[in-house]
């Protein structure tokens, strides 16, 4: 019940205010992927809009969302596997946890903005590490890729999905996404109407901070279910508000970091 109530709180203020290890599946699936990078375009000036489609040839965020998951089948590219997720016991924030040798989220996104900046950088790198910048902006928004590491980001967390053997960590990927059996566009073209100052809210603080603030969500998560619980209508109607509300920060956020990349 609190999980209930803290998701919808959460929910309301996205609507009203006036202000692991990975896993190997696609993390928040296509889908959910695509839908963050649909929705990001719709917040980018005129000017960072420009020069992505310059650097992408046209492609769209919503096209090159999945890169970072569709290059995992080469293994000339397993030293960015890490950068998909961070890991924190329920105690920590990022700032106080013990940090990948190889690497996380948070580096990876700052290895990113490093490259796109940098004057010198080929248009080749340009295009590689914002096409990898568009997935791990998504991927910071999804609870269990800031999770635990002894259960892998919930992996380890068995569960059934409509009598269906899961994990809690394909529940959130994309168990209640390609259940709810929209598109990507018309989940991104059916997102809650904000105001620009709760856009302005939104999109305030650091990439640690976004971390710290999954984090939290991460630990409700973890809370929602019990292992081997069948879940069913119940709780894709009490958590999918949530998911909808990830999926719409996600690519609010990824708007404003790309809008200051390319100012």
């Amino acid at each position: 019940m609190k999980f209930i109530k803290n998701s919808l709180l959460i929910f309301l203020i996205l609507a009203s205010f006036t202000q692991v290890e990975a896993s190997n599946k696609p993390f928040w699936g296509q889908t959910g992927h695509r839908t963050i990078g649909e929705i990001a375009t719709h917040y980018l000036k005129p000017k960072t809009k420009r020069k992505i489609e310059a650097l992408l040839n046209g492609q769209s965020l919503a096209l090159v969302s999945t890169f970072a998951d569709d290059i995992k089948s080469d293994k000339r590219y397993n030293k960015f596997y890490s950068w998909h997720y961070v890991n924190m016991p329920f105690s920590e924030d990022y700032q106080h946890s013990i940090k990948n040798p190889k690497g996380d989220l948070v580096t990876g996104i700052e290895k990113c903005e490093a490259v796109i900046k940098d004057p010198n950088s080929t248009k080749e790198d340009k295009v590689f590490y914002l096409k990898m910048l568009v997935h791990l902006i998504g991927d910071l928004h999804q609870p269990m890729h800031v999770g635990r590491k002894e259960d892998k980001g919930g992996n380890m967390i068995q569960l059934q999905w409509f009598g269906q053997g899961t994990n809690l960590h394909a529940v959130w990927d994309s168990k209640m996404i390609n259940h709810y059996n929209m598109t990507y566009t018309e989940l991104a073209n059916n997102t809650d109407e904000i105001s620009k100052e709760q856009v302005k809210f939104l999109q305030q603080g650091t990439i640690v901070d976004w971390v710290n603030e999954t984090h939290k969500l991460a630990i409700e998560t973890y809370n929602s279910v019990k292992v081997g619980e069948n879940l069913r209508y119940r709780y894709m109607y009490d958590n999918f508000g949530l998911v909808r509300t990830q999926l719409q920060k996600g690519g609010i956020r990824l708007a404003k970091v790309l809008n200051d990349l390319f100012d």
